[in-house]
């Protein structure tokens, strides 16, 4: 089944203190783009990122965007070496000297070297395995949703080569009338060359074929989308061939309900991955 190119997956980031989220929207493109949004000192994720997007993708314009929600600024860190030695020294000068220690908590913080304030810093080789695990999951979420997609974009392009098929048969019928009408009408000689300016059955074989080449296409998964839109321009040809052979106002109108249809399917194209 065929795949869409629309599609959008989030999942949260834990580690330890640190929370974040990356999201990932995927758009159509002719091929696979990828656009990174990572916090500072992250840009060395990029290759392995783009390593797990192109593993599950094969066309489209991709944004990935990483972002820290949640994380402790500082480190407070308390040195019990520093703050030992205080207190042994404030007992030892009180003992000699006949001072009563009345030292408190808040005099020890203000000791030099007993408290120090650390900002922290996330790293990207330490958040990876994390990233990795998040990532993943929001890469098989946009890929569900490119799935049920390709599904509704399948269900259309059918549509439209069905009713292409029947545009056909009624354009067989007419020739057969048109052929039928003027046997009777002309000689041998002129009625041979009408039959051979509007013979278009090579013409109608080749959209028939064109047709089972795309419905044979919208079963597979992988590269559709290019292959179809090559097969609609083949489409338009033929049928701009038989337009232009026969000048019939039944057949004109099928052609045109056939072009209107190819069209739609090169729009369509675009959309598939």
């Amino acid at each position: 089944m065929i795949t869409g190119m629309t599609g959008f997956g989030a999942r949260e980031i834990t580690f330890g203190r640190i929370k974040g989220v990356v999201e990932i929207k995927t758009v159509n493109h002719r091929y696979l783009d990828v656009a990174f949004y990572l916090p500072v000192g992250f840009s060395s994720l990029e290759d392995k990122i783009q390593k797990i997007i192109a593993s599950r993708m094969k066309r489209g314009r991709v944004t990935v965007s990483v972002k820290i929600t949640d994380r402790p600024h500082t480190n407070i860190i308390l040195n019990q070496e520093a703050v030992k030695r205080y207190l042994d020294f404030a007992k030892e000068l009180g003992h000699k000297h006949h001072i009563k220690n009345d030292i408190t908590v808040a005099d020890i913080m203000r000791m030099p070297g007993v408290v120090e304030a650390k900002e922290v810093f996330v790293q990207a080789a330490d958040l990876w395995p994390n990233l990795e695990k998040s990532l993943q999951k929001a890469v098989a979420g946009v890929v569900a949703m490119r799935a049920r997609e390709g599904k509704s974009l399948s269900v259309d392009i059918n549509g439209q080569l069905t009713r292409m098929l029947g545009q056909i048969t009624n354009i067989k019928k007419r020739i057969k009338t048109l052929l039928s009408d003027s046997k009777s009408k002309m000689g041998a000689d002129e009625f041979s060359s009408y039959q051979k300016s509007n013979d278009i059955n090579e013409e109608l074989a080749r959209l028939a074929h064109y047709i089972d080449e795309a419905k044979m296409l919208l079963r597979q998964k992988d590269g559709s989308g290019k292959k179809l839109d090559f097969i609609a321009q083949e489409m338009q040809r033929e049928t701009n061939t038989i337009g232009s052979k026969v000048q019939d106002k039944e057949v004109a109108a099928a052609v045109i309900a056939i072009k209107s249809k190819v069209e739609k399917i090169r729009e369509q194209s675009n959309n598939v991955e």
